[in-house]
């Protein structure tokens, strides 16, 4: 039966992470039969997913099931599965298994990927970090870098197991620099007994001028002395123009290096393409003020894959706040509609930016408010574990990061799994 037949309107919710979640915890009480789908059965805290590829918190620290974060939600139905297909006309979406669903109501919430700027070869070598996949794969990646070099006998090849590039000067890449320079110098330190681990060369790679380049001047430069102070070469101004098995390109320079890091660039998820409107060049959709597509207001789009102006022009920026409060925003003009009203512009509310740099090292710019090294740092921490879903989750993390605070190790240092571009030979 079509859900339009239904006597209580159908929400199908596409993705389960802050905005699609978001939303459909606001509408607990609405009178609607909500089906969140997402391919993972979990919900993701993504910025503290590089705590993860660096060994610092465990996969479930910073994720937690959505069918039991939703489980006292009686009008939700938790769905997994993959959207391959969007007839917003028809008002059904085809699923990679060939099943289809209709809805009443649509929210696309699916996100962002990883984007190589046309250059997706790079993608085998250089992997990115959005996914609970994603940072198990680099953690695995980086801890058996160490493990190379140590039964590597050619000078040339142990140097180069033990260069490690981050490409992209925002905060994930400048987060995990900071973090893999402390892991090489302390966490590592007499564990092994042919290489230094201190010798090896973290370089952030930054093609702007500046690392944190939303953040002011005068933070961003804080930022960059703290890095060097932990031991990360920090490059700017030249962009990296080739990567391969052994190495990148920066500029004219080639430098071998077994391990790269993609943290430069974002792309909408390739399913804003199926409701076949036009997308703007990051591959979003632009929205209407109540967040509903253009022509079909029955649809609506929000967080990452939403593109969305704030009223002096400039673009909402992909973070977690932001895709918080569409979340809430749509789920408010849900609720309008329900009752024949029109739906209210979403609004943005920016409450600031805050890295963290490495241990008692961050930034954070409150609109003219800020503050770096260790208050900073204390904030940064206050703040994620404060977000974080679940009192055990926060308990855990506060736990392992107190651990990790006063003796360098970092508790999930585990290489699961088997790497087989990066096994040794025969």
């Amino acid at each position: 039966m079509h859900a339009a037949h239904a006597s209580v309107p159908h929400l199908l919710v596409i993705g389960g992470g802050f905005a699609g979640l978001w939303a459909t915890r606001a509408l607990a009480r609405a009178p609607l039969r909500i089906t969140l789908l997402d391919r993972s059965n979990h919900h993701l805290f993504q910025p503290l997913l590089y705590q993860v590829a660096t060994a610092g918190l465990s996969a479930p620290d910073i994720a937690a099931p959505l069918r039991h974060i939703l489980r006292g939600q009686g009008n939700v139905q938790v769905r997994l599965g993959e959207a391959a297909a969007i007839d917003a006309q028809a008002r059904t979406v085809t699923l990679a298994d060939g099943s289809v669903l209709d809805f009443d109501y649509l929210l696309l919430a699916t996100g962002a990927t990883h984007a190589y700027f046309g250059n997706d070869a790079w993608a085998a070598h250089a992997p990115g970090l959005k996914s609970l996949d994603d940072a198990l794969h680099l953690r695995r990646r980086l801890l058996l870098a160490f493990e190379r070099a140590e039964s590597c006998d050619d000078p040339a090849e142990r140097a180069a197991w033990l260069s490690f590039a981050i490409v992209g000067g925002g905060p994930t890449g400048v987060e995990l620099a900071g973090t893999l320079a402390e892991i090489a110098r302390h966490t590592l330190k007499n564990e092994f007994r042919n290489i230094d681990p201190a010798a090896a060369r973290v370089r952030l790679v930054e093609a702007g001028p500046r690392v944190l380049a939303t953040f002011p001047a005068t933070l961003s430069d804080k930022a960059r002395r703290q890095l060097e102070r932990l031991g990360v070469e920090v490059s700017v101004g030249v962009p990296v123009t080739g990567i391969d098995a052994g190495g990148y390109r920066l500029g004219e320079e080639y430098v071998a290096a077994r391990t790269v890091v993609w943290a430069a660039g974002v792309a909408a998820s390739p399913l804003a393409r199926a409701l076949g409107v036009p997308l703007d060049r990051a591959g979003r959709v632009p929205v209407e003020a109540d967040l509903s597509v253009p022509g079909y207001p029955h649809v609506f789009v929000a967080g990452d894959l939403a593109a969305v102006s704030r009223t002096d022009g400039s673009a909402v920026p992909g973070v977690a706040p932001a895709a918080k409060q569409m979340g809430r925003h749509v789920a408010a003009a849900m609720r309008a509609r329900l009752r024949g009203r029109q739906a209210g512009a979403f609004a943005y509310r920016d409450f600031g930016n805050l890295a963290t740099i490495g241990r008692m090292a961050a930034v954070v710019d409150l609109h003219g408010f800020r503050i770096s090294g260790l208050l900073a740092w204390w904030f940064w921490l206050a703040a994620h574990v404060f977000f974080l879903i679940g009192f055990r989750n926060r308990l855990v993390v506060l736990l392992n990061w107190a651990w990790a605070y006063w003796s360098y190790q970092r508790a999930a240092r585990i290489i699961l799994g088997r790497d087989h571009d990066q096994a040794p030979p025969l």
